[in-house]
């Protein structure tokens, strides 16, 4: 039947205005995280405190800037995408943890659940033909 039919042409060029769409949004808002130095770093690695983690808030918070700065830089070139998409997915949940622990409304941690559902979605999905990870570690055998 014609309706169900695959006319996916252009399934890779979508995932890659994804990928460049998010990376940079996420980027644009991770990068003052990263250069807010070790005070925004404590206070960010200081959510860690909610699931029992009490020590390092600098690493921590540290981890979160660079996750959101570098990562979402990675998911746009689609270098390590995987990688970055997990580090992601941990931040975005962490956010949103931190939100529901604090009680604040479904309005306030929805950004944060929504982009980890998006992340998870993507870390299965893969980059897509258009990426780095597939000019530089091209498969034997492409399934696409």
């Amino acid at each position: 039947m014609v309706l169900f039919e695959n006319r996916y042409h252009y399934h890779d060029l979508g995932l890659l205005l994804l990928r460049i769409g998010i990376g940079v949004m996420f980027t644009i808002h991770g990068y003052p995280k990263l250069m807010g130095g070790q005070e925004s770093w404590v206070q960010l690695g200081g959510v860690m405190k909610m699931v029992g983690i009490s020590f390092a808030p600098a690493v921590w918070g540290l981890l979160a800037a660079l996750a959101e700065a570098v990562g979402g830089q990675l998911l746009a070139l689609g270098l390590f995408f995987r990688l970055a998409c997990a580090f992601l997915l941990a931040t975005m949940l962490m956010a949103a943890l931190m939100h529901v622990l604090s009680g604040d409304d479904f309005n306030t941690y929805s950004h944060a659940l929504e982009s980890a559902i998006l992340f998870l979605g993507l870390l299965f999905i893969g980059p897509g033909k258009y990426s780095l990870d597939q000019a530089l570690f091209p498969h034997r055998r492409r399934l696409y």
